[in-house]
């Protein structure tokens, strides 16, 4: 058979079954989301969730990560260990089952576990696949056996290697620079987070954190230590401990419903935002899902029965809407169900029916019992109410102006925005520029086939603290949703943002590099994150990186983004060097400027990603808030010192 031929056959023969864990190997993303950042810290969350699962068990109280120097982790937990003894199907040990098998685990046995995170199969043995070294060590009934696997296979049996009065299981692994090629460096900040987020969501367990990496001023290694008596209660304090709340106590629940242990916690603030954050079984399902929706209808009903009972509505000319009494909420519903049912293959959306019924009861119960013993808090939270309902019909008005097309504006577009002569939105890209003179150069540097240039003038509101109806009116605001196209409210969600008519697929945030230019970014994007926020998750939203340096000797010239670059630099030319220092875009020329920040070849853009929904609210909240203590502790903790000669 000829090569031809042979390439386009298909028979049995192209039929590969992938023995062993070969198939997570070659389809990783499929497993564990994506192998860049993301999916490096994905491992250490599958193996953490099978220690909280033993907590939520009642076998385990103290969970302990560990950075090592090589960025390999370290989990260890008290529980009760992985079983070592022979599986009889398999004919190996059940410790060798688990790490090797991808359907394994002891989830699928409803008597071991009634409730647990994982689930899905994948968990440990996932983990050890991707992993270049891994090593298992389990404590149980006063012995010391352990196990060493390379990429997922196991390098010798399952042997006892001591004596020991503790229990648990301690998995060491390293990730493989084969399938994680983009970076194999642990970020402290996030493993901090989701630590955090678990001891909040199971009280009583103790979660310790140890970065072996780097020491503090005493010689310790860097650390913290997780644990919460209170639970979501001290969860909420934790998210809203940079705005006021209007209300002397936390409203929550815990207790079980129709079969459904169901915990609620929320407050109202004197802010704008609603902030609802949903889990199931401890994993963060940021779609919502039916414990969503249940805890929304109790309550709407419940307050809306209040509301009209005590007469306070009476004077009100239009309708309250759902929408209304989330205004300035602040929630966690965290529900632990038994077989969950995800929509999707991302589980971040539930889809039990029965879960629903069951939160909107606890809300129901939790609320009605609260607004009768408080009944100042109960009349401060309808006038809150009452408030939005006045400021959502304003909103509809201004976002009415936002949304219609003049006369005077004709084709519906800005006046200021320079647009591409390419229709294709794919390959457009506009540029959201500060300032008429920065702009003026983009102009000129730009490729007018596919860029387009946005001025905005100045610094534009801090939506963070301004009432919706507020930023619709804001001019320059409306000049940005008639700049890209887009309008709220799809056919599903009246609320949602419609990107069916995006006209650009990169949305570039150009600022100047110094203080007044990342504070002008960092109000672009409160405003996208709050209004916008489908267009950070498409993967839409971008920073443009214009250099700081320009250093030249005689006809040679090289750009620098850092000191470190401008000081080699330096090196490589010698003496007689001049530096000029990049202010602002505007001293730059045109032709600069498309060389080093606008020119698709050279440029580095950096793209805006959502790691952590409950942290980015946190940072934009206290950043744009109103409360300078915690601003100011973030700044120093972030901010690199310039020595300067005075």
């Amino acid at each position: 058979m000829s090569e031809e031929n042979k390439k386009s056959s298909y028979s049995a023969d192209s039929i590969q079954a992938l023995e062993g864990m070969e198939h997570v190997r070659m389809r990783p993303s499929m497993y564990i989301g994506d192998v860049g950042l993301r999916g490096l810290h994905h491992l250490v969350y599958e193996v953490i969730d099978n220690s909280i699962d033993e907590a939520l068990a009642g076998h385990c109280d103290k969970i302990t990560v560990i950075i090592n120097e090589d960025n390999s982790i370290t989990t260890e937990d008290n529980g009760r260990g992985i079983p070592v003894d022979l599986h009889k199907k398999e004919g190996v040990s059940a410790l060798e089952v688990v790490m090797t098998k991808i359907g394994a685990g002891g989830k699928f046995d409803k008597d071991s576990y009634k409730v647990s995170g994982g689930l899905h199969g994948v968990g440990v043995s996932c983990v050890n696949a991707l992993s270049e070294h891994l090593t298992a060590t389990v404590y149980r009934d006063g012995k010391v056996y352990e196990q060493e696997y390379e990429r997922g296979k196991a390098m010798y049996p399952v042997k006892q290697i001591g004596e020991t009065d503790k229990r648990g299981t301690t998995v060491t692994f390293r990730p493989d620079p084969q399938i994680f090629t983009q970076t194999l460096v642990y970020v402290y900040d996030t493993l901090a987070s989701r630590l955090r987020e678990l001891a909040f969501l199971n009280k009583g367990i103790t979660v310790v954190l140890v970065d072996q990496r780097e020491k503090d001023d005493k010689g310790e290694f860097l650390g913290e230590t997780f644990h919460s008596t209170e639970g979501l209660s001290e969860f909420i304090k934790y998210l809203d401990s940079n705005r006021d709340p209007i209300m002397k106590n936390v409203i929550a629940f815990e207790g079980e419903k129709n079969g459904v242990p169901v915990e609620v916690a929320m407050i109202y603030n004197t802010s704008y935002a609603e902030n609802l954050h949903s889990y199931v079984n401890n994993i963060n399902t940021h779609e919502g899902g039916t414990h969503l929706s249940g805890f929304r209808r109790g309550l709407t009903h419940t307050l809306k029965k209040y509301a009209d009972e005590s007469g306070m509505l009476d004077k009100l000319k239009f309708d309250i809407a759902g929408d209304d009494f989330r205004e300035g909420l602040t929630a966690i519903v965290s529900v632990k169900v038994q077989e969950p049912q995800f929509e999707g293959q991302t589980k971040t959306k539930l889809g039990n029916r029965e879960v629903s019924a069951s939160v909107s009861q606890a809300v129901s119960e939790m609320l009605t019992n609260y607004l009768e013993e408080n009944p100042d808090d109960a009349k401060t939270i309808v006038q809150k109410v009452i408030l939005a309902a006045q400021a959502r019909h304003a909103a509809q008005k201004a976002r009415e102006m936002v949304q219609r097309k003049t006369v005077m504006s004709m084709g519906g577009l800005p006046g200021k925005l320079s647009d591409c002569s390419e229709q294709d939105p794919a390959k457009c890209e506009v540029f959201l520029v500060e300032g008429d003179s920065a702009g003026g150069t983009a102009k000129q540097g730009r490729d007018r086939a596919f860029q387009a240039i946005l001025p905005l003038r100045g610094k534009i509101l801090n939506v963070e603290k301004a009432m919706q109806h507020k930023v619709f009116e804001n001019e320059e605001i409306k000049n940005i949703f008639t700049a890209l196209g887009v309008t709220i409210g799809t056919e599903e969600d009246s609320k949602a943002l419609n990107l069916t008519k995006l006209r650009y697929h990169k949305v570039v945030i150009m600022c100047d590099a110094d203080i007044d230019g990342s504070h002008i970014a960092t109000l672009i994007l409160t405003f996208f994150f709050r209004y916008m926020k489908e267009l950070i998750e498409g993967g839409h939203i971008y920073i443009a990186t214009p250099p700081l340096y320009l250093v030249k000797k005689g006809a040679k010239k090289e750009y620098a983004w850092d000191d470190d670059q401008r000081d080699l630099i330096m090196q490589k030319y010698g003496d007689g060097v001049k530096i000029q220092r990049y202010k602002g875009l505007g001293e730059m020329n045109a032709s600069q400027l498309w060389d080093t920040t606008m020119n698709p070849e050279f440029r580095t853009l950096r793209q805006v990603e959502i790691e952590n929904m409950i942290e980015a609210d946190r940072i934009f909240s206290m950043l744009m808030g109103d409360e300078v203590p915690p601003r100011r502790e973030f700044i120093e903790k972030n901010a690199i010192y310039a020595n300067i000669d005075a």
